[in-house]
């Protein structure tokens, strides 16, 4: 790869993701793609005018994630961490499958603590980068037949919120973000099978315009960006609510979700 400065974007195959690869590629970024999917992930580079390596690796997988974190780790031109792999589930928690369940752990959770940490440890000691945890608005709410979704979510943003605290306490000009966005067109919700049709249109955002927030809140310094007037709105509110207001507004929609 060149000079340029290098960007590694996790689950960068299909929506959220590859949308950051495409405007990090303008940004004048070279990219680290990675993704399970190795056929997509070359679609992808195929269509930036950038450097890309693509990368198919399975990050629920702690061999292959310590692989990764030991390559960032190492990589002098590394300035950007998108901890953006990830997925949903549904159904309630007792009666889904326990290794799925364990596994949306695996990447949420424990693939954003070994990748922060080998890119903190080098850009830390290097005096600049940025890493950009993809959370949800899920963050700030509970959903039935999402609890590992919601719990990894609010994890993330919790996670980033004191590291935000450490890099300014060390004085480091490194940024961190939680990305929180709500429901956005992608494949997530295919996945999952959620019919789009049953919630209002004015809830979906794109992917464009999810990137481009986090994006310029990143250039901002901003530590969590919530894509969306609406999102930002629920965002602020529902961790005001006294809880049992709180459960009981939760529990009249078992649909509701955030994306990542």
């Amino acid at each position: 790869m060149g000079a340029n400065r290098l960007a590694c974007i996790t689950g960068a195959s299909s929506g959220i993701g590859a949308e950051f690869a495409r405007q990090l590629a303008a940004r004048g970024y070279d990219l680290l793609l990675v993704a399970r999917r190795e056929e997509r992930l070359r679609q992808l580079a195929a269509t930036l005018p950038v450097e890309c390596e693509c990368l198919p690796a399975d990050l629920s997988i702690p061999s292959t994630r310590h692989q990764l974190a030991e390559r960032l780790r190492g990589e002098a031109r590394l300035q950007l961490l998108v901890n953006n792999a990830g997925f949903g589930s549904r159904g309630l928690f007792w009666e889904s499958d326990l290794p799925r369940q364990r596994e949306m752990h695996e990447v949420h959770v424990m693939t954003t603590v070994d990748l922060t940490h080998a890119a903190l440890a080098n850009m830390v000691a290097g005096g600049s980068g940025g890493v950009i945890n993809v959370a949800s608005v899920a963050s700030f709410a509970q959903s039935r037949g999402s609890v590992s979704y919601c719990a990894t979510k609010s994890w993330m943003l919790v996670f980033t919120e004191a590291i935000a605290l450490e890099l300014r306490g060390a004085g480091s000009p490194v940024r961190i973000q939680a990305l929180c966005p709500g429901f956005t067109y992608s494949e997530f919700h295919d996945v999952i099978q959620v019919d789009r049709t049953q919630m209002p249109s004015w809830l979906w955002m794109h992917a464009v315009d999810v990137v481009r927030a986090s994006l310029q809140g990143l250039d901002q310094d901003k530590l969590v960006v919530v894509p969306g007037l609406i999102y930002r709105l629920m965002a602020a509110i529902l961790p005001r609510l006294p809880r049992a207001l709180r459960m009981a507004l939760q529990s009249r929609n078992p649909h509701a979700r955030g994306r990542v």
